[in-house]
């Protein structure tokens, strides 16, 4: 038997994908936008490991998307080894996915994104000095 405040975090962490919104990207699809949600909450440490994911009809019930959606997005995290299926109780949280999204998302930020900050920062005329903190003032 739960004890009322981890009924509480049961809910409260369910509402944290709610609060994606119903405001769907045309630049990708809702599947991939779900599978991008949780990576994020993963990584902000919304969803710790070990943790249950809302359920595939929860998710679809609440934005009112075909289950098969949510369950593809929930599939490329099984697939990329974040998130495991245990039959009857759900989707968890596997060990070690927040340090492996880590790495992995910043070598893609350091090959991808980094480099167009840079060509930026080149075309502006801005130099470190000027992005860094200034100290002691």
């Amino acid at each position: 038997m739960y004890c009322s405040s981890e009924v509480e975090r049961k809910k409260m962490k369910k509402s944290h994908l709610m609060e994606l919104g119903t405001e769907w990207n045309d630049s990708q699809p809702i599947y991939r936008q779900l599978r991008d949600f949780v990576v994020t909450m993963i990584l902000d440490g919304s969803l710790a490991e070990g943790e249950v994911l809302p359920s595939v009809r929860h998710v679809a019930a609440e934005f009112r998307v075909n289950p098969l959606t949510v369950l593809k997005g929930y599939n490329e995290l099984v697939a990329e080894g974040l998130i495991e299926s245990r039959r009857g109780r759900g989707m968890f949280v596997k060990p070690a996915a927040r340090q492996r999204l880590l790495a992995s998302e910043r070598e893609r930020f350091l090959s991808e994104e980094w480099p167009r900050v840079v060509d930026t920062l080149h075309r502006l005329g801005l130099s470190a000095k000027e992005l860094l903190p200034k100290t002691g003032e």
